[in-house]
């Protein structure tokens, strides 16, 4: 079983949480502030200083701002790729504990295993991860400008996932405070996921075992929960999921209330010869 929520995702700021009850808690980007963070983890009920680790999907400031001040009082270690960890780095006074990881590798934490692959958007090298314990498959796919057949199958074999959906294709094009080269950088294959792009993901994956989604990185002028639900509850409907996956759009403002998938298992299990979970 994984337990899952978001602290608060939008151009403002993304955070999530992972964790898995046989021991692994996991932040998954620190886009808002330390304060934030801080109280957010409070009010899902989760100690700052108890986290496992921090991993990071890429380094753009809403899913890295709050990340120096938050590890000045804690030895809290963080996982990234060297391009995304080398370019963080450089901003950052705190002496972070830097656990460098390949993009499309597979790492544990503690017991929680972690399969990160590469997204397209336009950061040094952005990741997706998805999170397994025991049978149970959890996806963070946020950022990125178009579903490639690496996110499609990744999504295939997942049972819940936080997903960005970021923009309604005919508010983004109506909305008037955006110059035209945002809205082209927006909407480019580097850029953000539309709703549009979201059901054509879903109808490419056809994954068997979900059981939740959540969406994530809502614009506030150019999406909202009515305009998703239009766009991909007919996908949803054809593809036969019905009340059976449930859906729920995460905000900017407020955690999210915590998302539990997969069956109770019994913690424990054998450790390969490195001392760590095998779980792959």
């Amino acid at each position: 079983m994984l337990e899952f929520t978001v602290l608060g995702s939008g151009s403002g700021g993304n955070a999530f949480v992972v964790r898995t009850p046989c021991g692994a808690t996991v932040l998954v980007d620190a886009g808002l502030s330390a304060k934030q963070l801080g109280v957010r983890l409070e009010a899902v009920g989760v100690e700052a200083d108890s986290l496992s680790a921090i991993v990071l999907t890429h380094e753009h400031g809403d899913h890295t701002r709050g990340l120096d001040v938050f590890l000045r009082k804690r030895r809290i270690p963080v996982y990234a790729n060297s391009h995304t960890a080398r370019v963080v780095a450089e901003g950052m006074r705190s002496s972070v504990d830097w656990k460098l990881v390949p993009t499309g590798g597979e790492f544990t934490i503690g017991p929680l295993g972690v399969e990160c692959f590469s997204v397209p958007h336009d950061a040094v090298d952005p990741m997706g991860f998805v999170f397994q314990s025991a049978a149970t498959r959890v996806a963070v796919m946020t950022d990125l400008g178009f579903a490639s057949s690496l996110v499609i199958s990744k999504l295939q074999s997942v049972h819940a996932a936080v997903i960005e959906a970021n923009y309604d294709d005919q508010l983004l094009q109506d909305d008037v405070k955006r110059p035209w080269s945002t809205k082209q950088r927006i909407s480019s294959r580097h850029g953000h996921l539309s709703n549009a792009q979201v059901a054509e993901l879903l109808k490419a994956a056809e994954a068997a075992d979900l059981e939740a989604l959540i969406w994530c990185h809502l614009s506030r002028d150019c999406n909202t929960p009515e305009h998703i639900e239009k766009t991909v509850r007919p996908v949803m409907d054809e593809l036969g999921y019905g009340a059976d996956v449930k859906t729920s759009c995460a905000s900017q403002d407020d955690p999210h209330a915590w998302v539990k998938v997969g069956k109770p298992e019994e913690c424990g299990g054998g450790l390969d010869a490195a001392g760590q979970m095998a779980l792959f």
